[in-house]
């Protein structure tokens, strides 16, 4: 069987910080409202000169520096966003000539916050099938340009930013497990940039509307978030083969800190497994799970052999959970022979580590053995 592991990670977030005291002196709101009913304490917002293709460049470059892999190597890049640089061309194809990865094919997702968790479970299934090895996964939103900046109920929400990771094909059982999709498109106009499209095309009128901002009914939104999701996330742990005890950390969307503490809650999961950087940052919607995936790793939070939930949820409504067994293949696949290494040439503390390690391994091969690796796309009935 092949596996798809994570092997490398990059982020990147705008200089420009917009905090609350900020956005008190653009429209009627305060530092105590914004951080009482969102959790967001400030956002990052773009410079005139970035966009979502250079953005995502300086993130890729970073993932593909950690994986040690040459951008020729690529097979394909997948960027998840919503705010691309152009309707035409696919910024995936402008971030793949920028990286100078010429036998990469490329394609933009566009599913809301849920685009990272999609783009994973998408480029999971072609190396899985076989078709590719080398994988670029990108999840970046330029958001503050599409918020109505005299709305209180939507311009303390946002912020831009871009996370990407390398995926890998590999023996080794480690990497995306199962995963989770869904959508409830009787619910498409809770969060929607009504003007823009093919049937509100960008004109007049849409400006004299301010059809071409992000709007969004909180109420709508705040429901669905708080029930659906953590259903997804429990399935995604099903199909895993695994149970919640075993979940190290949970990465959700960051939207907002209610949402997430009660996500938490309905997944019986701790605060301090959940990993939460909305203060600093704000929802930046495909970007927010990759950005705070990349954190998480560079703080030590997850460690070679943990198991973790990557659970988006956004417009559309829709909805994805992956179960991602950490690790870099080439540092579990030679704990497997660790007996067969001469003691004396490593300390106790490296001895410890080897067999953990070997533990880890060989449990994961067994769950493999008894129970599915990953689970098929669900749809709501």
């Amino acid at each position: 069987m092949r596996y798809s592991v994570i092997s490398g990670w990059g982020k990147y977030i705008p200089d420009r910080v917009l905090t609350n005291q900020d956005l008190e002196k653009m429209v009627e709101t305060s530092d105590e409202w914004i951080l009482a009913r969102t959790g967001i304490r400030e956002r990052r917002i773009a410079g005139p000169d970035e966009t979502v293709s250079t953005m995502s460049l300086a993130a890729s470059q970073d993932a593909l520096a950690v994986a040690k892999l040459d951008p020729r190597d690529l097979d394909l890049v997948i960027a998840a966003t919503s705010s691309p640089d152009y309707l035409i061309p696919p910024v995936s194809s402008m971030i793949q000539g920028m990286l100078a990865a010429p036998h990469a094919a490329a394609f933009d997702l566009a599913a809301g916050c849920t685009g990272f968790v999609c783009a994973l479970a998408t480029a999971h299934q072609f190396i899985a099938a076989g078709t590719y090895d080398n994988i670029l996964v990108i999840g970046a939103e330029l958001t503050s340009r599409f918020v109505d900046w005299e709305d209180r109920t939507t311009c303390v929400l946002f912020g831009d930013g871009a996370g990407a990771v390398v995926l890998q094909a590999s023996e080794v059982p480690v990497g995306v497990l199962s995963f989770v999709l869904g959508s409830d498109g009787s619910e498409y106009d809770a969060l929607i940039v009504p003007g823009g499209g093919g049937r509100h095309p960008f004109g007049q009128e849409v400006v004299d509307k301010r059809m071409h901002y992000v709007k969004m009914d909180g109420r709508r939104v705040f429901k669905f978030a708080t029930t659906t999701p953590a259903e997804a996330a429990v399935r995604a742990i099903e199909g895993s083969g695994l149970s919640v005890d075993d979940i190290a950390l949970l990465i959700p969307h960051q939207a907002n800190l209610r949402i997430i503490q009660s996500l938490a809650r309905s997944l019986e999961i701790p605060m301090e497994k959940v990993y939460v950087n909305l203060d600093r940052y704000g929802n930046t919607s495909a970007a927010s799970i990759p950005i705070a995936l990349c954190e998480a790793l560079e703080e030590g939070r997850v460690k070679d052999g943990d198991n973790i939930v990557l659970l988006g949820f956004g417009a559309g409504l829709t909805w994805a959970a992956a179960v991602v067994k950490v690790g870099v293949p080439e540092t579990l696949a030679w704990y497997i022979p660790w007996p067969l290494v001469s003691l004396r040439e490593h300390s106790f503390d490296r001895v410890r580590s080897l067999a953990r390690g070997a533990v880890g391994v060989l449990s994961a091969i067994v769950g493999t053995l008894l129970l599915p690796l990953y689970s098929s796309t669900d749809r709501r009935d």
